[in-house]
């Protein structure tokens, strides 16, 4: 369906109030979209969000979901929410207001193949029953999905949150719009630019908790920027190898990231800690699963194999916690 767009308005002071509360800046653009079937937003979004202070995402007791990115037109604010009747209500502020617009249905899995997916064990079939509004979001920005994802290699998450929240907050800019009036805390921020990344000194790195081995794989990338968003529009395999020519950049780190920015259905993760172990665990009651057996299990779904590990995830059925959480590093001082 078209978009219904509203014209721009003036520019307004930084500090607006929170949305609910006073009258607040109207959007640069606005777009009705219908999806072609179920869609849950908080499912389709969810990937976007990394950890509970994420500066770039927020999603509201509402069911209003905001999010800040650096598009290829700049940076751009988008608020999402559903109708009662089914139809997505959108609106975007700043330069990039007009891209997070016209690529709204690909986000919302839009291009995701859902008819492709057959279950072939109880458990999966019966989650994907109750999941119907679950779609794979398609980004098109891989920087954004790469970099949070090289500070989550071989780190606590919360490690990798925290240093993906000061970094963000300190180097990025405030994201355009009446973003930063919303409640928690923080307004929202649109993550530096390639440039930016580049120049973050040493001990910047360091104070947000990032050892020498993630920062420099950030740098290597940042360097290649436009070569590596090339990849957005590769199939699996050439946008894996693309990634992976980065050194630093494993199997894991770009599946992670592809699964965001490509929506790809087949980008299974492997190197993972727990994954293998939730998959073996729910599929043949194995908890010492290794990537082996993940990948042997999972083989009826080739070319899905990323939406049954997230089904699998959604059905809850996880091994019980035997061993202690891992415990925060402490980087050496410099």
């Amino acid at each position: 369906m078209a978009g219904r767009f509203t014209p721009r308005t003036p520019a307004v002071p930084r500090r607006q109030p929170v949305p609910g509360q006073g009258r607040a800046p109207a959007p640069s653009r606005a777009r009705i979209w219908t999806p072609p079937g179920p869609l849950d937003l908080r499912l389709v979004l969810g990937p976007l969000r990394r950890g509970p202070a994420d500066p770039t995402y927020r999603a509201l007791p509402d069911g209003t979901f905001w999010r800040a990115s650096r598009t290829p037109d700049g940076p751009g604010t988008l608020r999402v929410s559903a109708a009662p009747d089914g139809r997505i209500d959108a609106a975007a502020w700043g330069p990039g207001a007009g891209w997070l617009l016209d690529t709204l249905p690909a986000l919302l899995g839009a291009g995701d193949d859902t008819g492709a997916f057959r279950p072939r064990h109880r458990l999966v079939a019966l989650t994907h029953h109750r999941r119907p509004g679950l779609r794979l979001l398609r980004t098109g920005l891989v920087l954004e999905s790469l970099i949070p994802s090289v500070l989550e290699q071989k780190v606590t998450t919360d490690e990798a949150y925290r240093a993906w929240r000061l970094l963000v907050r300190t180097h990025g800019t405030p994201a355009p719009g009446p973003a930063d009036g919303l409640p928690g805390g923080h307004g929202l921020y649109v993550m530096p630019d390639a440039r930016t990344w580049a120049l973050i000194p040493s001990w910047e790195w360091h104070r947000a908790g990032v050892d020498a081995k993630r920062s420099a794989t950030i740098l290597r990338a940042v360097r290649v920027a436009r070569r590596l968003e090339e990849a957005a529009a590769m199939d699996l395999p050439e946008a894996t190898a693309r990634l992976q020519l980065i050194p630093g950049i494993g199997p894991w780190t770009a599946a992670e990231t592809l699964q965001r920015s490509n929506g790809a259905a087949d980008a299974v993760t492997v190197g993972d800690l727990h994954l293998p172990g939730i998959v073996g665990y729910a599929l043949a009651g194995d908890r010492n699963a290794g990537d082996e057996e993940m990948l042997a299990l999972l083989a009826p779904y080739e070319g899905q194999r990323h939406r049954a590990a997230r089904l699998i995830l959604l059905s809850g059925r996880t091994p019980p916690r035997r061993a202690p959480r891992a415990s925060p590093r402490d980087i050496a001082p410099l």
